[in-house]
């Protein structure tokens, strides 16, 4: 009886240090997974390329280039609130313009990026300088085939605070009706 019950109480340590090595092993292997998977300062350096490439590709109206930083399945959000787009009717939408010779033209005043764990996916927001003034870009990017795509890209004019309630007057007639149209759908 005594060697059964040492005996289970052996197998006991045992499971339980085999349960502990595994899980402590584990564990070990996931975080340095993540931890490997991401330079973020290298992504961040090569996501700040492809958006300043991304921006000069439109000032230059160069639109296969331009268009070959979304995904497949992109879509673009733009200032006016009819404006959203998949890549397909963008580039509808766009091509008159770029086969004027210019499109438009963003150099970023300020930007931060972020990364998820997997460093597959990031996400960024900022400050441009535009002809239409100061306008905040904001986006999702996915990393196919080792190169940073554009999955989702919001483009928003700024509104200085002590302007917005002339903004506000000034939108209004249009707006309202959108606000109609869009509450009934």
């Amino acid at each position: 009886m005594k060697s059964l019950l040492l005996f289970t109480t052996i197998s006991k340590f045992v499971v339980l240090g085999v349960t502990l090595t595994c899980f402590a092993s584990c564990t070990s292997n996931q975080n340095k997974e993540l931890n490997t998977q991401i330079d973020s300062a290298l992504e961040s350096k090569q996501i700040n390329f492809m958006l300043d490439s991304f921006n000069r590709a439109a000032a230059k109206a160069d639109f296969n280039t331009y268009f070959n930083f979304y995904t497949n399945d992109a879509i673009f959000t733009g200032t006016d609130a009819t404006e959203r787009w998949d890549k397909k009717s963008f580039m509808e939408w766009a091509k008159p313009i770029f086969d004027k010779g210019r499109a438009w033209n963003f150099t970023a005043l300020e930007r931060h990026i972020y990364f998820d764990a997997t460093g597959n996916l990031a996400w960024f927001d900022e400050l441009l300088n535009t002809q239409m003034k100061i306008c905040r870009g904001s986006g999702v990017l996915v990393k196919q085939g080792g190169h940073w795509k554009v999955q989702q890209y919001i483009l928003s004019t700024t509104v200085p605070n002590e302007l917005l309630d002339t903004v506000i007057k000034i939108k209004t007639p249009v707006e309202d009706s959108l606000i109609q149209k869009l509450l009934k759908e």
